[in-house]
């Protein structure tokens, strides 16, 4: 039985999807897969694709694929004379003869909905269609699944939760000293919570003893907001953006934080999260979405609307060398039961239903 695995929309440098998609691979390769690519794979058996079909190209980029998802995807699927399509992003050819199984990641576009917003339209009225045609579908955590079935009604015996995650090899404990940093890693979109986040920093009662890291890309559209934020509250000084940090840095400054601060509105999975556990540095993180789910017992969980709840948890971590030590242990004790290979065994065996 024939699997075409659409990799359209990898990126030259990885991100989220591009990096699911690439950590799935060699799980796949059991099942003999033609790969549906602009890149190269020595060991598989590819089907060359266009090399626009990306957001490293804007918006044009999506439209281009989506167009050539539509229209040239099903000829290619006919003339391979496949069984089955995997896309691991929400993505396949409507009103078809292609049988699919898709990946879903968060609805985050329609829980905090932007106006005029592309992401939107494509959450609103694209991906329900998708996920209505197609065989079955995977998703990354069960908050995730909650989500469908709530915004979509998709029923839940055609989603399967299967937990992300993270490089084990590149993220762990380097045994450093601990320097007297808050750490974020994220966008700066408004459900990051980044506002409450440096509201509750700056409440601190010895805050200037200590700093805010913010690691994550400069936005043009919310960082000049937090930094007039930082000023009014007289702690610009305290308060350091990162802009975006190397994949080769990020061990080095989650190990040396005194904990990363995660207090997120809603997430898909939430890698920050499951990355710092697995460097042994304590996380405090939301009680909501798929956080619990990724950090169970091994980290402080604050409601994220309460900034107090937050000021409260950066405070016990200050103060309690033995809730430090307990949150690391568990943490990497925690960041151990996920791996990549869990993850692509457990895929595989879906796939293999529909072939």
């Amino acid at each position: 039985m024939q699997l075409l695995t659409n990799l359209s929309f990898l990126l030259t440098k990885p991100t989220g999807t591009t990096t699911y998609a690439l950590n799935l691979l060699p799980h796949l390769q059991k099942l003999e897969p033609i790969l549906l690519t602009s890149q190269s794979f020595p060991n598989y058996n590819c089907y060359q694709t266009p090399t626009n079909l990306t957001s490293e190209q804007g918006l044009k980029g999506h439209l281009r694929r989506l167009l050539w998802t539509q229209f040239q995807l099903p000829k290619i699927y006919q003339n391979l004379k496949s069984q089955l399509l995997f896309s691991s992003i929400p993505e396949a050819p409507l009103y078809t003869n292609c049988r699919f199984v898709v990946t879903a990641f968060d609805m985050i576009p329609l829980r905090f909905p932007k106006r005029f917003s592309p992401l939107t339209t494509y959450h609103k009225y694209y991906t329900p269609e998708v996920f209505k045609q197609a065989e079955h579908i995977i998703c990354i955590s069960e908050s995730t699944a909650n989500d469908i079935t709530q915004f979509y009604q998709i029923p839940s015996n055609k989603i399967t939760p299967i937990l992300l995650a993270g490089d084990n090899s590149h993220f762990q404990f380097l045994n450093l000293p601990t320097r007297n940093y808050f750490l974020y890693i994220g966008r700066q979109d408004p459900y990051k919570n980044l506002q409450r986040l440096i509201t509750a920093f700056s409440a601190l009662p010895n805050r200037n003893d200590y700093e805010l890291w913010l690691a994550g890309p400069y936005d043009k559209r919310y960082s000049p907001l937090l930094e007039a934020q930082t000023q009014e509250l007289g702690i610009s000084h305290l308060v350091k953006f990162l802009n975006y940090v190397s994949y080769d840095e990020l061990p080095i400054i989650i190990n040396q934080a005194l904990a990363l601060v995660f207090p997120t509105l809603w997430e898909g999975f939430g890698l920050p999260v499951l990355e710092a556990m697995a460097c042994g540095t304590p996380v405090i993180t939301s009680n909501i979405s798929s956080l619990p789910e990724v950090a169970g017992d091994a980290a402080i969980l604050i409601n994220p609307y309460n900034a107090r709840e937050i000021t409260a948890a950066m405070q016990a971590v200050i103060n309690d060398s033995e809730l430090r030590k307990q949150l690391s242990e568990k943490g990497l004790k925690r960041a151990s039961q996920f791996s990549w290979e869990k993850t692509g065994l457990a895929t595989v065996e879906v796939l293999k239903e529909y072939l």
